[in-house]
């Protein structure tokens, strides 16, 4: 797939200034201008995040109400159920907000629904449930802001509804006592990019400066905001980044049983977003996608070892299923789009019989990036094809789907991500409806995007130089592993590695020499050869094996030199 590679160009005055005011390499200091972190306070506030970078909690809409609520809740200890989603962010947030108002002597329950027979977000049967065993006061989490309907339900069956959330809000706000988000339109909070768990740990500090509570009573809970709010692949800037930088620190010596566990079950030595992204999420979304929410959940709200271990070892079963399962739907839906020359089409809608709901939003997404294309996914059931989409930077896919909304029965989502019910009668109508859409959109003008903050030689590089990249971290939406590009390296030696899967590369100038690695670019190895001039792009990163320390470039594409 040919990739655009775009470099920023780099205001080298400024860069130069930032370099001696702060004492810092010329290569850190481009990455800060690149991301336009320049002056004092932003830049203190980026490398080095205090507790007092937090913002006030009560500039978020309807926060008061919702705090007088809740301690009205808990002087009458009032009977009282936390509704949360079954993702990661979903589950920790249940879990930071359970755990702090019952130290605050408050005996809460929770309801996550099941994602296999309720979906996402509120439901009518839910909510008559929650009425019907007495409970008067419900606080959602990382759901409600679209809940108009069951909101008004709630009303009605004499339960009081308190809404945390952190997606946007529709045309209609439920009329629920509070609603504390601040993607509202009179939202006047500082950030608006807060996971579902950062709004839980903001109503949490606003309760603890409410009571006169120490900072120790909600920061203790930031190891598990942390997991939630990467996870949820939110920007990683800002509060988010303070949220993250300083969780992290907790992640490496939580006291949380169900953490500490299936850190050690994921296998990674060092305690960082990546293993949050790709060694702890899976695990736990792996419960929900499988319908065993409550697992993931007990995990970190259980105080004995045995059960955790048990609920670990679930969790990793679950996970395990849940792979097997996506690469069976994934070699479906690859024989689909071959045998029918799919990948020819602006877009790529397919549906099978027996696919999982749970993952079918996994195999989308990695349809989308092997592609470049939008794609749906749809499990035909009956008279109906449920399913989810992902899309390409600069294509909508929700607003094409509007488009399209004579052949949909329902769909949900933003931009980048969906959720859709097709009838299947209408479903040839509806994919040649959508790719007339792409069409009239240019989608076929659109490439993946490098974007690469410098170019550089191997001459400016060094262990020191890329050891001080680490202040970067974490990495993440908004806050990217910084790419460089290399011109004119002469390949050393060249193979392929795990059967063909990756690259393995020494790449050296006129007297300097470095290591390569290209992950998923094994099939590379057979076009180029040593000797061979090429431009890379990729991330600096030391390597570390049998004890010594070694840079090398992690490629992301590469190219033989014009």
């Amino acid at each position: 797939m040919n990739k655009k590679w775009q470099i920023y160009q780099v205001n080298d005055e400024k860069v130069k200034e930032l370099q001696k005011k702060y004492n810092i390499n010329k290569l850190l200091s481009t990455i800060l201008v690149n991301r336009g972190i320049t002056e004092e306070k932003q830049i203190q506030k980026f490398l080095n995040p205090k507790r007092n970078d937090f913002y006030n909690p009560y500039e978020m809409p309807d926060m008061e109400i919702a705090v007088n609520r809740i301690l009205q809740a808990i002087k009458n200890n009032e009977k009282t159920i936390i509704y949360g989603d079954y993702d990661v962010d979903g589950i920790t947030s249940v879990t930071v907000l359970k755990s702090f108002l019952e130290e605050r002597g408050l005996k809460v329950d929770e309801y996550i629904p099941n994602r296999l027979n309720e979906g996402y977000g509120l439901n009518k049967k839910a909510v008559e449930s929650i009425a019907n065993q007495g409970y008067t006061l419900m606080i959602t989490v990382d759901c409600g802001i679209s809940a108009v309907e069951e909101v008004n339900y709630a009303n009605e069956l004499g339960i009081e509804t308190i809404i945390t959330d952190h997606h946007e809000p529709g045309s209609e706000l439920p009329k629920a006592l509070a609603v504390v988000d601040a993607k509202r339109k009179d939202n006047k909070y500082p950030f608006r990019n807060l996971a579902g768990v950062g709004v839980v740990f903001k109503l949490t500090q606003a309760i603890s400066m409410k009571l006169g509570l120490e900072e120790k009573d909600y920061l203790k809970y930031l190891d598990i905001v942390c997991v939630g709010t990467i996870s949820d692949i939110v920007p990683l800037v800002d509060e988010n980044r303070v949220i993250v930088k300083l969780g992290l620190k907790l992640v490496e010596q939580t006291r949380n049983l169900g953490l500490r566990s299936i850190l050690q079950a994921s296998g990674y030595n060092r305690i960082d977003s990546t293993t949050i992204s790709f060694g702890i999420a899976p695990r736990i979304n792996a419960s929900g996608r499988m319908g065993h929410q409550e697992d993931a959940l007990q995990l970190f709200l259980s105080k004995d070892i045995n059960e955790v271990n048990e609920l670990t070892q679930k969790l990793n079963e679950y996970n395990k299923i849940r792979q097997d399962t996506e690469k069976s739907i994934y070699s479906d839906a690859i024989l689909q789009i071959e045998q029918n020359n799919l990948a020819e089409k602006n877009t790529i809608v397919v549906m099978g019989k027996n696919w999982h709901h749970g993952v079918i939003g996994i195999v989308s997404s990695k349809i989308t990036e092997l592609y470049f294309k939008p794609s749906i996914l749809l499990c035909e059931e009956g008279d109906y094809g449920k399913g989810s989409g992902r899309s390409i930077p600069g294509f909508d896919l929700y607003e094409a789907l509007t488009e399209c909304k004579d052949y949909i029965d329902r769909f949900g989502g933003h931009s980048m991500a969906i959720g859709i019910n097709v009838k299947t009668s209408d479903f040839e109508n509806f994919k040649n409806a959508l790719e007339e859409v792409s069409i009239q959109k240019h989608i076929n003008e659109l490439v993946p995007i490098l974007t690469i903050d410098a170019q550089i030689s191997l001459d400016e590089i060094n262990k020191d130089m890329v050891n001080s990249l680490k202040q970067l971290e974490p990495f993440g939406e908004e806050n990217k592993n910084p790419l460089f590009v290399f011109k004119n390296l002469k390949i050393d030696s060249i193979r392929a590695l795990s059967e063909g899967k990756h690259l393995k590369l020494t790449l050296k100038d006129n007297k300097n020499i470095v290591n390569a690695i290209g992950f998923n670019l094994g099939s590379l190895a057979s076009e180029y050869k040593i000797d061979d001039k090429i431009d890379v792009v990729g991330n600096l990163e030391i390597n570390s094996f049998n004890g010594v320390d070694n840079i090398q470039i992690n490629i992301k594409d590469l190219m033989k030199s014009l």
